[in-house]
């Protein structure tokens, strides 16, 4: 709207108003911009009276000035609302609370930045009205942005995917339905359908009934709506007409809603089309000052309508601005107002701009405004750094036959619950969906259960289900020829799906393709994103691309992409009993034979006589030893404790050795045995031979993306025959496909086989468009079927066939490999080491405590390698030899030492004879 053409128009009602300052009896002058014939205007206007009487019932507040609200009506019309604010701005009016709705918000908020005048609204609260384009337009109610979030969070809450908006077209409505939208995306919900309604009260019957017949055509069956009292009741009283209240439907009303049931009695008709509707209303805590106010209202209203949340925030609102003007008085502030220099060269004609004049302290009136904090009828009040109300709230009411019941709560501090917020502001915050809840709620129709949310479109069209026209493979999907029948194992799993469900699914199968080859899959399923089929059925894989723009149902098959190559019967021969280990295992066992035999007769050799004797003799003890370990049966026996340990171990790994070679030779000369010059998808990447791949599968875009095989080597091939052909006559050296083909495949051409396993994991669906609700639905039905049975008894119908005797080979499937065992390998080593560890630390102990080393450091370089020498001869002898020549070296040492000090005593002095006697008898005895 044309700010210039307004004002024009307001010049010539400029002469009627009077201009005015302060007066000198200290009046603030306030505005107040309101439709009074509306509900929440004739709500608010008892309300700001009730305040600025009780405001000026205590002359202390403005220091002795008066509060002087000014009352104008805008009668439903956004012109007469911009004359009233232009009429104050004229008038040195200090701040405005108003205007009622958003479009007058976004016109008026423009001259409160330029003449810096405060206007303050709990009504106008359209989340576009962005503090940072409008910082003088103030919202002291909560912004719509939480109204939608709730509406959000409760359709996440009940699981419904999609919702129908309906709304009046208008800057407050429409603007609150796009937040809304944002919201749902974010909790992955979606706005299928805006149904836009012309702005109130223009409404008409008419319009509305257009509308809700579309809707009524339309699968969503959640909707909400966003409007007015007048134009709200009348869509309800259409939809009722039109059967929209019954079972199925969910209708979500904003806050007008609450206000009219709080503020009138609605009329037995319009209360019998509300029934079941979910309501949101601002939640106000309960206090003492709010019970007492709500007592007054009877005597304030004359009883002429009734008290809601609106009128708690405009008496809320009064008492706010008061505050905040008590503060700048309080700050040595005066009122003065400053003609707008740009406006004096605009004149001419019969405009008179200079009368409007900018509010010199209408900065520090804002900011005191902001910085206000009180505790209200709404209970605690204060703004947020955002400009938002603290804690914005709100109940969740279910309109009844009676009256309503109260469902639950929701607040942007922890979503829904069933006590009241400001229970839970002293807890941590918990948004998860664990901790949301509500009560029961009483559905229009007068059902309990939630209902779906949806249902299939009443406009008389079926479901168009594409299924793929093969050539082959046709027991997963055909059309009977000449008929329109179609038959396979993806449409009985379907049927039995759809059986399943707790409605009806009118459908059509529509055959893809040309009859002459398979058709591209993609392409197939591209179709449903261009609206051509509603869904897909058939053997369609779940892969990547494909997920990235329909969405699949819980796969009812296990699908990955196999090997095929031809194989042939490995006879065999002389050497068979050597196939079971690979040489490099045969040769690490061989190896740790000849290890453990040697470990053990270290061990051994010094204290046990069957490990002694001479080298020839001592060499074929080790062999014999570590060999007949193979079968338990060595005859020497082990009396060290390192020894036994070692020897534990070693039994334990021939054990298990022993067992595995058992059990694969066996497998070789019992089982027929296959070969291939194929071993897997690696070898298949690593040569340079020709794969074949099924026409329209996946799998040729796999090998050429993710495995970047070239195109080139890649052969398509149409049929099962054409498998069998390629690969006998060497055109392909293999075939990647799915494994359900392939099982197929397999069953009448036994010369083929599988090699290696499976390199990728995915499965087969029934695609839908995206958010689709049926794909939700069909998924637990098909995960029924796997349940109760019914899956595989199709399974068996269609593709349980006789497989060959072999199946599948691997790469060196029938040889036992060193990985298999290198960690029993590994423990006996480390078994070994460590008791030869032990063994030598022990041994040389010993031995440095008999031969203790010489000190003379000449003779020290000398004897080193005789000392060697007597190390080995030391380490080769039985432990009792030494210990035996040890104690006879000791017997003759203590005699000489003896018998030297007998004569020494008898060289110094011959004492008594009995002494050297004794002497002699004692050497004798020593001798002996």
């Amino acid at each position: 709207m044309n700010l210039a053409w307004l004002l024009s128009f307001w010049i010539l009602f400029t002469s009627s108003f009077s201009q005015g300052a302060l007066s000198p009896g200290g009046t603030v002058n306030v505005g107040a911009i309101f439709t009074f014939g509306s509900i929440n205007g004739r709500v608010a206007k008892i309300a700001m009276e009730a305040a600025e009487d009780d405001i000026n019932s205590d002359p202390s507040l403005l220091g002795g000035r008066k509060l002087s609200i000014n009352m104008h009506d805008s009668n439903f019309s956004g012109f007469l609302g911009i004359i009233g604010a232009l009429q104050f701005l004229e008038t040195d009016t200090v701040a405005v609370i108003g205007p009622q709705t958003a479009v007058m918000a976004h016109v008026l908020s423009h001259l409160a930045n330029e003449l810096r005048v405060p206007f303050l609204s709990f009504t106008a609260l359209d989340p576009t009205l962005s503090p940072l384009q409008f910082p003088y337009f103030i919202q002291t109610a909560p912004n719509d942005l939480f109204q939608m979030t709730a509406i959000a969070d409760m359709v996440s809450y009940y699981g419904w995917s999609e919702v129908t908006a309906v709304f009046s077209d208008d800057d407050h409505n429409r603007n609150g339905i796009t937040v809304l939208g944002d919201k749902l995306a974010e909790r992955r919900c979606k706005l299928s359908y805006k149904a836009a309604l012309p702005p109130d009260p223009k409404a008409t019957r008419s319009d509305i009934q257009d509308e809700l017949a579309k809707i009524l055509r339309m699968e969503s069956r959640v909707i909400v709506l966003n409007t007015y009292s007048n134009t709200g009741l009348l869509v309800f009283d259409v939809a009722k007409a039109l059967g929209m209240m019954d079972n199925g439907f969910v209708w979500i009303a904003t806050s007008w809603l609450s206000t009219v049931i709080d503020s009138t009695s609605p009329h037995l008709t319009t209360a019998n089309s509300i029934q079941g509707v979910l309501a949101l209303r601002p939640h106000t805590p309960d206090s003492k000052r709010k019970r007492d106010f709500m007592s007054r209202w009877n005597q304030l209203s004359n009883g002429s309508i009734g008290l809601n949340p609106y009128g708690l925030y405009a008496y809320d609102t009064v008492w706010l601005l008061a505050r905040a003007l008590k503060s700048f008085f309080d700050q040595g502030n005066t009122i003065s107002f400053t003609n707008d220099s740009r406006l004096g060269g605009i004149g001419g004609g019969y405009l008179n701009l200079g009368a409007l004049s900018i509010f010199d302290g209408g900065s520090q009136l804002l900011k005191n405004i902001l910085q206000t904090s009180m505790t209200g009828l709404t209970g605690p009040f204060r703004f947020n750094p955002d400009r938002s109300i603290l804690h914005p709230s709100y109940d969740i009411i279910n309109v009844l036959e009676t009256g309503y019941q109260q469902v639950g709560y929701w607040s942007n501090y922890s979503g829904l619950s069933v006590v009241p917020p400001e229970t839970l502001y002293g807890k941590a915050a918990n948004r998860s969906s664990s901790s949301q809840h509500l009560l029961g709620v009483v559905w229009p129709g007068g059902k309990t259960a939630t209902p779906r949310g949806w249902v299939f479109p009443n406009n008389g069209k079926e479901l168009q289900i594409g299924i793929p026209d093969r050539v082959s493979y046709r027991d997963f999907v055909s059309k009977v020829n000449g008929t329109d029948v179609v038959q396979g194992y993806c449409i009985d799993v379907f049927l039995a799906a759809i059986k399943l469900l707790p409605y009806a699914v009118p459908h059509k199968f529509i055959p893809f393709g040309d009859g002459h080859k398979n058709p591209t899959y993609y392409n197939l399923v591209y179709k449903i994103t261009t609206r051509v089929f509603d869904a897909v059925v058939g053997d369609v894989a779940i892969v990547t691309n494909r997920t990235k723009i329909v969405d699949f149902t819980q796969p009812y098959i296990e699908s990955g992409l196999v090997v095929v190559a031809p194989v042939k019967k490995r006879n065999s021969n002389a050497w068979a009993f050597l196939r079971p280990f690979s040489p490099l295992m045969w040769a690490v066992t061989a190896m740790f034979f000849l290890i453990v035999g040697a470990v053990v007769w270290i061990l051994e050799h010094r204290i046990n006589d069957e490990f002694r004797g001479p080298p020839r003799k001592q060499l074929v003890t080790i062999l014999w030893f570590s060999f007949s370990t193979l079968f338990f049966s060595h005859r020497e026996n082990t009396v060290s404790t390192l020894g036994r340990l070692v020897l534990i171990i070693w039994l334990f790994v021939v054990l298990i050795i022993n067992s595995s070679y058992t059990a694969s030779l066996t497998s070789i000369l019992t089982v027929q045995q296959l070969s291939s010059s194929i071993k897997g998808i690696d070898s298949l990447i690593t040569s340079n031979v020709q794969i074949g791949f099924q026409v329209g599968s996946f799998a040729e875009n796999y090998l050429n993306e993710e495995l970047s095989i070239a195109k080139t080597r890649l052969v398509a091939l149409g049929s099962p025959e054409e498998y069998a052909d390629a690969l006998k006559n060497g055109t392909v050296a293999a075939v990647v496909d799915e494994r359900p083909y392939v099982d197929l495949f397999l069953s009448e051409h036994c010369e083929f086989s599988i090699i290696g396993q499976e390199f990728t994991r995915s499965g087969w669906g029934f695609a839908f468009p995206r958010d689709s609700p049926l794909a939700i639905d069909m998924s637990t039905a098909i995960l029924q079927l796997s349940e109760n049975g019914d899956l595989q008894k199709i399974h068996n119908k269609w593709l349980q066939r006789k497989l060959c005797s072999s199946q599948d080979i691997g790469s060196s499937a029938d040889q036992l490999q060193l990985q298999s065992f290198w960690g029993l390998f590994l423990i006996c080593g480390i078994a070994c080491v460590l008791a030869l560890l032990i063994y030598f630390c022990t041994t040389f102990r010993q031995f440095s405590r008999h031969f203790p080393e010489e000190s003379d450091s000449s003779v020290q370089s000398h004897s080193r390698s005789k000392r060697l020498q007597t190390f080995l001869s030391f380490a080769d002898d039985k432990v009792e030899q030494w210990k035996k020549s040890k104690s006879k070296r000791k017997r003759e040492d203590e005699l000489s030492n003896r018998s030297g000090e007998g004569s020494m005593s008898v060289n110094r002095s011959e004492r008594i004879p009995r002494d050297i006697s004794q002497v002699r008898e004692n050497g004798d005895t020593w001798l002996h």
